[in-house]
């Protein structure tokens, strides 16, 4: 059932393929069967690119899924990650999310006017002894491949320092008590009827990282007038309540009372809708832990916002695909 809505996607995605390959040069990797490769590594949870190319040499069930011939050559993998970092440049993962939300089957699956968003931390590829000076000052690490460095004592924060090995990386911690670490911030908009996600971003980690994010994907999903959006107390603010209101959704957001006012009074809570919405909002928990879990996303293996960003989208649109054979299924 799966491959079937995968072989419709990538037809509807044919015409942006073939804006990003020239039909001249040395024939490269099918964009439709690279897609396909990265999809296997999220379905049965492969740690890299190079065990994926060694599942792909005699793997049987993996070449009939991705289209490659019994006898056909495996990709090196610097190859296949080469091919797949052009996909960047077309925005092809959000492209593939799309088209599998806009399949005839899928589509009436989906709320168009009820959704939750969420924010979780990503942990960066990266080691706190990589959090330097930005301006190279600092006590140098010892020698070795791994020398230590002793900066107990020393004062870090974003503004004065940043990660050599990931310079996007931000040290940040969601809540007190919470060891903060180096990390990027993902993000998640999940239609509140079946719980498929929407829409899928990563950030920076920063304080505004979560409102500002779910504010973007209910704009560029086309959220219409009077939809609702659930949101926990993070989102309790008087600028992102504004800014729902100001699109026209109505914030769903729980009340964060303890010391301070809400932004969400009685004109919201007193409508049935809004405890539905704080009940529903929990299920965005279940797309985050699959891809921490299963897709190994709690700590990425990815450098840099804009490559992290387009993986942790790829997976997103492979949960939705994970989900929906059953959700089919309890329709038919």
């Amino acid at each position: 059932m799966i491959r079937p809505l995968v072989n419709a996607a990538l037809d509807r995605l044919a015409p942006e393929f073939d804006k990003l390959y020239a039909p001249i040069g040395r024939p490269s990797i099918a964009p439709e069967k690279l897609l396909r490769a990265l999809l296997l590594q999220a379905f049965f949870s492969v740690r890299s690119e190079r065990q994926l190319m060694e599942q792909l040499a005699y793997n049987m069930l993996f070449r009939w899924f991705v289209g490659l011939s019994m006898d056909a050559p495996v990709w090196d993998v610097s190859v296949f990650t080469k091919n797949r970092d052009r996909l960047l440049e077309g925005d092809i993962a959000r492209a593939f999310l799309l088209a599998i939300l806009v399949d005839p089957q899928v589509a009436p699956l989906l709320s168009d006017e009820h959704f939750s968003v969420d924010g979780t931390l990503i942990e960066a590829w990266a080691s706190m002894k990589s959090f330097r000076p930005k301006d190279g000052s600092g006590e140098p690490p010892g020698e070795g491949r791994n020398g230590e460095r002793d900066f107990h004592g020393e004062t870090r924060s974003n503004d004065t320092h940043a990660s050599t090995t990931d310079p996007d990386a931000r040290l940040y911690k969601k809540a007190p008590g919470q060891a903060a670490k180096l990390c990027h911030m993902g993000h998640l908009l999940m239609e509140n009827a079946h719980g498929l996600v929407a829409a899928a971003c990563v950030t920076k980690a920063t304080g505004m990282a979560e409102r500002e994010a779910a504010a973007a994907m209910l704009r560029e999903h086309g959220a219409r007038r009077g939809s609702t959006v659930g949101a926990d107390k993070a989102y309790d603010t008087t600028d992102f309540v504004a800014e729902m209101r100001r699109q026209g959704v109505t914030p769903h957001v729980a009340q964060n009372n303890k010391r301070r006012r809400s932004a969400i009074d009685g004109r919201t809570t007193r409508h049935a809708g809004y405890s539905v919405s704080l009940k529903v909002r929990k299920r965005i928990e279940e797309g985050f832990g699959w891809m921490k879990t299963v897709v190994g996303m709690r700590k990425t293996n990815h450098r840099g916002t804009a490559l992290l960003d387009w993986m942790f989208t790829l997976k997103a649109a492979a949960y939705n695909l994970a989900r929906t054979p059953r959700l089919l299924a309890d329709f038919a």
